[in-house]
């Protein structure tokens, strides 16, 4: 209960959306969502963990644009080398934006036509170019685990403190590595960030959308979108910055 299902971002242009992942990282489409107003297409590598985390893109049909916003950071996927995989997605005409050099070496970051950060990491587990972690970032550390510690039964598996910030990864006690975890950034100085329209939400993945809701009413969650609202399909809560949860069944 309560494992990460998938990462919601919206795009200008569907179709270059979908050449650019299917081209780069060797996505396909898990599934689509055709409604008067908008497409919703889930995209993952062939071989995705059966736990594993897909990448929600969502298409307005009334040409709308978007603000990025700062309260979102980056999703980040995975390989088992990073100065290969950047070398490959360079060869392949992907604009040059952070290399891994100017990252210490251990990491890199490009962006998708819309202007989504991608963090590339080295893992020795997963499908390559797998979500490995969303990052967001928020404006009380304490605050914010202790969400989803209490509201989504997470666990603190990994901990960075530096100078000025740090990293705090979360996702449930018994999932794989291969699922995806959530990365709160916290900066010292406190910022305050603006959420923008860019970005959606993350999505936790339930075996009984009701009693989840329940669950998370009984932990005083945010009662934001019930599943009545929804048509009992899926339901939506906000974490303590205002990001909004999506509940989906399995």
């Amino acid at each position: 209960m309560w494992s990460l299902d998938h990462t919601m971002m919206r795009v200008e242009d569907l179709d270059a959306s979908l050449d650019w992942y299917q081209t780069h990282f060797d996505y396909e489409e898990k599934g689509r969502w055709e409604a008067d107003t908008f497409t919703n297409v889930f995209l993952g590598p062939e071989d995705v963990h059966d736990e594993g985390a897909l990448l929600e893109l969502t298409y307005n049909h009334d040409g709308r644009t978007y603000t990025m916003g700062d309260a979102w950071g980056h999703i980040a996927v995975r390989c088992d080398d990073v100065y290969d995989a950047y070398d490959e997605l360079m060869d392949a005409g992907v604009e040059d934006y952070r290399d891994p050099d100017s990252c210490g070496g251990s990491y890199a970051f490009v962006t998708d036509p819309d202007g989504h950060e991608i963090e590339i990491v080295e893992r020795d587990h997963g499908a390559k170019w797998s979500l490995d972690h969303t990052m967001i970032r928020v404006e009380d550390a304490e605050q914010a685990i202790g969400w989803y510690t209490r509201k989504l039964d997470y666990e603190l598996f990994r901990r960075e403190e530096f100078d000025d910030f740090a990293l705090y990864f979360l996702k449930p006690e018994d999932a794989p590595d291969e699922a995806m975890s959530v990365e709160l950034t916290y900066n010292y100085d406190g910022r305050s960030y603006e959420l923008g329209d860019a970005w959606g939400h993350v999505a936790v993945r339930t075996d009984d959308l009701h009693e989840a809701w329940e669950t998370l009413m009984t932990r005083h969650a945010e009662d934001y979108r019930d599943p009545e609202s929804c048509d009992d399909r899926y339901a939506f809560t906000k974490d303590p910055d205002g990001r909004e949860i999506e509940i989906v069944t399995n």
